[in-house]
């Protein structure tokens, strides 16, 4: 006859491949390279990269402590016999509990667990009482990965503390970038313009002390830039010898002399002065005007597509920073063209430029191509050629959706414009 007797579920600690590498990594740990006060004090650290909480935290200090200091010497075995029942009397959790966080540290790579067949935990010693192994809870794992786990411990508090100090920053530069604006001699329109780029960038900020590193930085630079501006100080000449190599656009790995000319941000301060309202006696474009884009020659029909990719491709990264010195004046320095196009959406919260509109650009013209048509947008609104920032991007778009818009003229009429002999002429007027 059949064996009727169902199939019990397997009893026990599960096994997966992850699981049974940190066993052969606890294997081959060698034990005395690593003390226990220094294993207590990193379990006390683990908190603060969000591995573990204060309570794991606790249980991980208890399993190191239980740990005779000799097992951490060369001929030891730092493994925990001590049951889930006197654990959880320890650190004041249900056993069940304690269960659970035992298995998470052995997924996390903090213990691994030998078990013996009726699941006790002992001890097993050779004939002089020593131990040798022993089925409870093995801290070898931690003796392998302290270099690394200490290294992200140290990791972590460095970036905390780089980012308090930014923050610190960031506040600062807001306030005084106010007082700056309150002080200055301005037009009403001209400070409701200043004002309302204050607060398009504390807006994308947000709630400071949530903002990362990198966003406060950004947002102080904008900040100080302004405030550089409104006291119609000289552009500052941050990151101008890491402008002097960069990553052509057609070169994979190679590094080639950047022949961009090296006075080019003194020029595009001489161009477009301060914020002062004199500069409001420039001509203006808004979204509709013609003139500020650039003329494209006639196309013949079914082959605009070709000859706009075939452009493109043309434009390297050199000439689009040449034709927008501004991208230098804002601290901004891309080494390619995929900086450029994770700069765009900070440059179009500080231009003006709405996110539907630079979502409609970048649908329409791809990442790149839309990239490419904020940093001209935002070199013409820094000139004051262009009074509306978003209808300008989103007349480049329905151009872009004809096949009637050419960015490689409008990067080398730019760049032309930005070149040596306009400087002259700049200078020569003022």
């Amino acid at each position: 006859m059949d064996d009727t007797t169902p199939h019990q579920r397997p009893v026990g600690r599960k096994m997966t491949p992850q699981r049974a590498e940190f066993r052969r990594l606890a294997q081959s740990a060698e034990v005395g390279m690593v003390t226990r006060a220094q294993l207590a004090v990193l379990a006390q650290n683990l908190t603060c990269t969000g591995l573990i909480n204060g309570t794991e935290s606790h249980l991980l200090l208890i399993l190191i402590n239980t740990a005779p200091a000799d097992a951490f010497d060369k001929s030891g075995q730092p493994i925990v016999f001590k049951s889930n029942r006197q654990l959880a009397f320890e650190v004041g959790r249900s056993v069940g509990r304690v269960s659970r966080m035992l298995s998470r540290f052995f997924d996390l790579g903090l213990i691994t667990m030998q078990d013996s067949g009726n699941y006790k935990r002992y001890p097993i010693r050779n004939s002089d009482g020593d131990i040798t192994d022993g089925c409870g809870v093995d801290l070898r794992i931690l003796i392998a990965r302290y270099g690394e786990l200490d290294r992200r411990v140290k990791e972590i508090r460095a970036e905390k503390k780089a980012t308090e100090a930014a923050l610190r920053r960031y506040r600062g530069a807001l306030r005084n970038t106010r007082y700056a604006l309150a002080a200055a001699d301005l037009s009403a329109t001209a400070r409701r313009r200043v004002a309302d780029r204050i607060e398009r960038i504390s807006n994308y900020v947000g709630i400071a002390a949530k903002a990362s590193n990198y966003l406060l930085r950004r947002a102080t630079f904008l900040l100080e830039w302004s405030i550089d501006r409104l006291m119609q100080l000289a552009p500052r000449r941050q990151g101008q010898r890491e402008a002097e190599k960069t990553t052509c656009l057609d070169v994979e790995n190679d590094m080639h002399k950047q022949i961009t000319p090296p006075y080019q941000s003194e020029r595009s301060n001489g161009q477009a002065g301060s914020v002062h309202a004199g500069r409001l006696g420039f001509p203006k474009a808004g979204a509709a005007s013609n003139w500020a884009l650039e003329q494209s020659a006639a196309a013949r029909p079914g082959s605009i597509g070709e000859r706009d990719t075939r452009r493109q491709a043309l434009v390297a990264l050199k000439d689009v920073m040449r034709a927008a010195p501004t991208l230098k004046e804002l601290g901004c320095a891309p080494n390619n063209f995929r900086d450029l196009v994770r700069l765009t959406p900070m440059l179009c919260r500080f231009t003006g430029i709405s996110e539907g509109i630079r979502s409609n650009a970048v649908a329409t013209m791809g990442e790149l191509q839309a990239a490419v048509a904020v940093a001209i947008t935002l070199e013409k609104t820094n000139r004051q050629e262009v009074a509306s920032p978003g209808g300008y991007l989103r007349a480049m778009t329905e151009r872009a959706a004809a096949g009637k818009l050419h960015l490689a003229r409008s990067v080398f009429g730019l760049a032309a414009r930005s070149g040596p002999e306009a400087f002259d002429r700049t200078v020569g007027q003022t």
